[in-house]
């Protein structure tokens, strides 16, 4: 059988789950389509998501297709949660991406369809909600090809939008009549079209239109059951007695029952049914396939099985990590063990939270997208781990970019420099996005590979803080001067580590001598910015512009249309939410304001924000010899 992974994706609110349900029920996997406002849709199976209404965690589901078996992976539209379609993007062979017919082309789905276009992700368009009133399928249709792709293809239009009556007319008759549905088909499969279809979720309508375009514009995943395993992990769930749970999706070869990874013995499998949706036991999972592995105790999201990356996988970063910290505290001070540890659990299922510990402070800091993901937590800590606890204030998080060149070097024995290391370190800027890079100025063979490797390790774990505490993406580090002692033994032939270089001698010094550096080229703090849109009537045009100025906000643009004015611009993400409070009040409620992360620049004006360092401060040559020597 051949296999179809499927994502579903849109921005919150556009209609994806429900789609999901109709999908199912008309595959017949389902005998009823559930409710998302009622909380009983398959894939939106956590108690706070039925609560909430919205998806949280990424789900996996299966219905048959034709020939093929589809694995379809609901994502969530809430930009909080943008870290679980990150995951899910390098598993996909294709994607459904949802517009509503109402509400056009949305901040997050511009994002997502950056993200898909990176990829060449073939993709299919589905304009939901065509039965609403306000629904305008033609304005949409600009609105995508303008802002989304310019290579969207509609594949018929709408008959009687918004009402109930509302139906999809199909062109796909006349194009096989043509002769140009075949290359149609071409192109899709490899992402140079973007089909479009409209319809309903909620009555259907479309919805066998859009399911032959999955089946014949959508390709399947390359099978390859012979090659050597070949894998990744994209979701991570405990089980009832705390396990790891691990979805894994195969790109080639196969893993079986009692199989040996580093993160664990495969001790059970199961892989999705098309006739139910549900996994049941397998004794392996094949290439093309989604699989649900237990016993792998070290597993995290992320990890491969295998050397290699699969046909298909992408393993680059498709949407901007967080830009929002806070400082999580417990209510009962007793229960400040069980929260880290209940945190660090969340963390080994999404990597994104990123988990900080101030020993100094005894203060544990999170990541985050945003406020309702600190919700969320909230809520999972309370209801699944019996810890209350309580955030401070959501602040952001910048970065620093090195603004010259600047040299470091410590001598062996020379100075104060106890560790039998010499090195000599140069920094540089580097571009924006362009990361970490290591080079060499030192004759090779020079120094001892491990020594290499501990250098260039601690080059990149040094960087997360740079001089005002922030972590430096982007730099060129040289290596340009480098010594050691060789290993040295007593007559007796015992190892003496004070007259021979060890690697811990070189990962000691080297967040000395890059400080030193840094400190001379010196860095420029940069805070996080949202491109935002924000639609309201026009006649309170002159109230908000101002109350914008207040949260720092930089209109871009401003468009009329009638009674309706559209403006864009830039607003720290710092002040994203506070802005969002008070739009409706602004507007008489008719105020929609959307925004995404866009880029960082450097902060205007007022105090340099600082980030409290949690390790030895390297800045402090002094303070730094003591506490590392003292941990020696």
């Amino acid at each position: 059988m051949r296999y179809l992974n499927l994502g579903i994706l849109a921005h919150v609110d556009a209609g994806k789950t429900s789609l999901t349900e109709r999908l199912l029920h008309a595959a017949g996997v389902i005998d009823e389509i559930g409710s998302v406002d009622r909380g009983t849709t398959r894939t939106d199976s956590l108690e706070l998501e039925r609560r909430r209404g919205i998806t949280i965690k990424a789900a996996v589901t299966a219905f048959p297709l034709g020939t093929a078996s589809v694995n379809l992976v609901d994502t969530p539209g809430h930009p909080d949660f943008i870290a679980e379609v990150e995951r899910t993007l390098g598993v996909l062979d294709g994607v459904v991406l949802v517009v509503s017919a109402v509400e056009g082309v949305q901040a997050q789905t511009r994002v997502l369809m950056r993200a898909i276009r990176r990829l060449g992700l073939p993709t299919v368009l589905f304009v939901n909600k065509a039965d609403r009133a306000g629904a305008d399928p033609e304005r949409v249709l600009a609105e995508i090809s303008a802002k989304l792709t310019p290579a969207a293809f509609p594949l018929g239009t709408i008959a009687d939008a918004g009402t109930r009556e509302a139906r999809f007319v199909s062109d796909v008759p006349e194009l096989r009549r043509l002769g140009l549905w075949s290359q149609l088909v071409a192109d899709s499969r490899r992402g140079a079209v973007h089909p479009v279809y409209f319809g309903s979720a909620i009555t259907g309508a479309g919805v066998p239109e859009l399911m032959n375009g999955i089946e014949q514009l959508l390709p399947r995943s390359a099978e390859d059951s012979s090659a050597k395993a070949t894998g990744r992990v994209f979701k991570v769930e405990r089980g009832a007695a705390g396990e790891r749970i691990a979805y894994v999706r195969m790109f080639a070869g196969s893993l079986k029952t009692r199989d040996r990874l580093p993160s664990g013995r495969v001790t059970g499998i199961s892989v999705l049914s098309a006739a139910g949706g549900a996994p049941i036991p397998a004794d392996a999972v094949s290439a093309g396939q989604i699989g649900v592995v237990r016993g792998l105790t070290r597993v995290r999201i992320g990890d491969r099985l295998g050397t290699r990356a699969g046909a298909g996988e992408a393993a680059a970063t498709y949407f901007a990590p967080p830009t929002l910290e806070t400082v999580v505290e417990p209510r009962d001070q007793a229960d400040r063990g069980p929260m880290f540890a209940a945190l660090t659990q969340l963390s080994d299922q999404d990597p994104l939270i990123g988990l900080r510990y101030d020993r100094d402070r005894a203060q544990t800091s999170l990541s985050l997208y945003g406020e309702v993901q600190k919700e969320v937590i909230q809520s999972t800590l309370a209801e699944e781990y019996g810890v209350a606890v309580d955030f401070h204030e959501t602040t952001p998080i910048c970065v620093e970019r090195v603004l010259g060149v600047g040299k470091g070097l410590d001598v062996i024995k020379i100075g104060d420099n106890p560790f039998l290391a010499t090195i000599g370190l140069r920094i540089a800027p580097a571009p924006p996005g362009s990361g970490v890079s290591f080079g060499l100025e030192i004759e090779l063979g020079s120094l001892l590979p491990a020594f290499l490797t501990a250098i260039e390790e601690t080059v990149r774990m040094t960087l997360a803080s740079g001089l005002h505490g922030w972590e430096i993406p982007d730099a060129k580090v040289t290596l340009t001067r480098s010594g050691y002692w060789a290993r040295q033994s007593h007559s007796h032939g015992t190892f003496d580590k004070s007259m021979s270089s060890t690697a811990g001698d070189f990962r000691a010094l080297t967040p000395l001598v890059l400080m030193e550096a840094l400190t001379e080229a010196g860095t420029e703090v940069c805070e996080p910015m949202h491109r935002f849109r924000l639609e309201a009537p026009s006649a309170v045009l002159g109230t908000v512009l101002p109350v914008l100025a207040t949260f720092r906000a930089v209109p871009g643009s401003t468009t009329v249309a009638g009674e309706t004015a559209v403006l864009e611009g830039t607003v720290p993400a710092a002040r994203v939410h506070a802005l969002g409070q008070r739009i409706p009040g602004l507007t008489g409620g008719e105020g929609v304001l959307e925004s995404a992360f866009d880029h960082f620049a450097p902060v205007n004006g007022g105090e340099v924000p600082e980030r409290a360092r949690w390790d030895a401060n390297p800045l402090d040559r002094k303070e730094y010899l003591m506490r590392v020597q003292r941990g020696v």
